[in-house]
């Protein structure tokens, strides 16, 4: 799927806010959001990928890239994880372009540890950027987007959270989390023409990089690179994507997949009710082959990209 395959320029006058957007994944985003007419608000924190504060304003490279090359835009640096900051990008939408049309939700950070070693802080700060990052910034957004009935939110999920994967279960759960939000906003405000879909990736970037590769898998990953991600979040925040709401698309290279949410699988019935007993003897032989392994990404996903 290539986004000249359904218009060009599809985001013409359009207030684009891209979080996380100084580097990887949301600077090629923010790139090709101005490349299709967008104006764009590229927020970047500057922070390390663990979440601490540097002196480094990568937004303002990335904004001084598109102006070079034709576009508008405006760099933002507060934070995602506060309710203030959230508030602030938005408001640097308005008060710069007038107007905001989309939301992509990218910021994010790392605290990798395994389960039984990891702090209430590791995974509460991780839990705030992406999560109540996503929330904050939606939700400063809905306003407007109420009030024009328009509007699209792009959020990043992840295969972590989808799928699964060791030493990350605040990162997961952050992530699994973004499908519900997505979802429920998608429910909540299909009534003002909002769309609201999430895009698992599957790209080198700063996070991949800083996972151990002791299979070679994040080598492998290089070849994964982050402009092959900004075309389905141009895409989805364009008008051409009107038929498509609570949705997750995830990209590997050149192959989009359409992801699977919960439903019901297979289910017993007993008229007179359950015991621990006939728990046991009935309800788990029969269902015990549908239960999913645990696997990570790479075995879901065990091929070369392609």
């Amino acid at each position: 799927m290539t986004l000249n395959n359904v218009t060009e320029r599809a985001m013409e006058n359009k207030v684009v806010v891209v979080t996380g957007a100084g580097r990887g994944i949301g600077r090629g985003i923010a790139l090709q959001m101005a490349a299709h007419g967008a104006k764009v608000v590229v927020n970047d924190a500057g922070v390390s990928l663990s979440g601490e504060a540097g002196n480094e304003s990568p937004g303002e490279q990335v904004v001084a890239e598109i102006i070079v090359q034709g576009g508008e835009a405006v760099a933002n640096n507060d934070s995602v994880a506060e309710w203030s900051g959230a508030r602030k990008i938005v408001e640097t939408a308005m008060d710069n372009f007038g107007a905001v049309d989309c939301v992509v939700n990218n910021a994010g950070i790392l605290r990798d540890r395994i389960f039984h070693k990891m702090s209430p802080e590791e995974f509460e700060d991780v839990i705030k950027v992406h999560l109540s990052g996503s929330f904050y910034v939606s939700r400063a957004a809905a306003e407007h987007f109420r009030e024009q009935k328009s509007g699209a939110f792009v959020h990043m999920t992840s295969a972590s959270g989808l799928v699964g994967n060791f030493g990350q279960s605040n990162y997961s759960a952050a992530k699994l989390g973004i499908v519900g939000l997505s979802k429920s906003i998608a429910l909540d405000m299909n009534r003002y023409n909002v769309r609201s879909n999430c895009i698992c990736p599957f790209a080198m970037s700063r996070m991949v990089g800083a996972v151990p590769d002791d299979d070679g898998r994040v080598e492998a990953a290089k070849t994964l690179t982050p402009d092959k991600i900004a075309p389905i979040a141009v895409f989805l925040a364009s008008d051409a994507a009107e038929e498509i709401n609570g949705q997750i698309l995830a990209v590997r290279r050149n192959e989009v997949f359409l992801m699977s949410q919960p439903r019901p699988i297979r289910s017993v019935h007993r008229s007179e009710g359950w015991t621990q007993e006939t728990l046991a003897a009935h309800m788990l032989p029969s269902l015990k082959s549908s239960f999913l392994p645990l696997e990570r990404s790479f075995e879901v996903f065990p091929w070369d990209p392609i």
